[in-house]
């Protein structure tokens, strides 16, 4: 019998080692897959802003509500209004004021009395419709937009003692950014900018305490530059 290798595949088995020595250190390195491995977790996509005629545009920015602390003098006459009043609370009352602002601004530009006399007390309607008058007897438009409302502060707060009902008063600081621009009968500016600019505002709220009326229970009753 010929016991010699002459024939016998050397090269073969030499290429079979070595693969499968490969294959168990791959093998140790990656371990084993077992059915169906779970997908990555897909990277979170930032939610895009709201799209206007092809742009985007950036998310609204968060107004900053500033309420001063219960041991404060203005905090200590929130809770006494609190106390008259078991559905005021000031962070909703904040968030009432900034409703109130944008629909007030908008009123006035657009000379819409009715929404005027709904959010104004009587005084300060009376004032706001004089401006209007003005205006529209000079041929005169008002163009304004709240762009974003940066803030709103309780700066002050009192309780006024009156026969009847006792009234409260709230000022309120509102920072903001506004178109704000008067044009004349031919269209030509003749206050303001189209540019938005900041504003800050102390608008002063009223309302008689334990009292049901109709419309909002909080009124502007004064408003000046801050």
């Amino acid at each position: 019998m010929d016991l010699s290798f002459s024939h016998f595949p050397f090269d073969l088995v030499l290429f079979g080692l070595i693969a499968a020595f490969l294959a168990l250190r791959l093998r140790g390195i990656l371990g084993t897959r077992v059915g169906v491995e779970p997908a990555s977790p897909a990277a979170p996509v930032p939610r895009p802003g709201l799209v206007i005629e092809g742009r985007a545009e950036p998310p609204a920015a968060l107004t900053d509500y500033d309420v001063p602390a219960p041991e404060t003098r203005v905090g200590q006459v929130l809770g006494a209004i609190a106390g008259q009043e078991r559905e005021f609370v000031p962070a909703q009352f904040l968030r009432g004021v900034e409703v109130s602002f944008r629909q007030v601004v908008q009123a006035f530009a657009a000379g819409d009395r009715a929404m005027l006399r709904e959010r104004l007390t009587a005084e300060a309607f009376s004032a706001f419709d004089a401006a209007i008058q003005s205006r529209e007897q000079a041929g005169e438009t008002q163009k304004s937009e709240v762009r974003a409302i940066g803030s709103l502060a309780i700066v002050d707060a009192a309780i006024d003692q009156m026969a009847g009902a006792p009234r409260a008063r709230i000022d309120v600081r509102i920072v903001s950014d506004q178109i704000s621009l008067t044009l004349d009968k031919d269209g030509h500016p003749v206050a303001g900018t189209d540019a938005v600019t900041e504003f800050s505002d102390l608008w002063t709220f009223e309302r008689l305490l334990g009292v049901s009326i109709g419309g909002a229970a909080w009124r502007l009753a004064a408003s000046r530059s801050a």
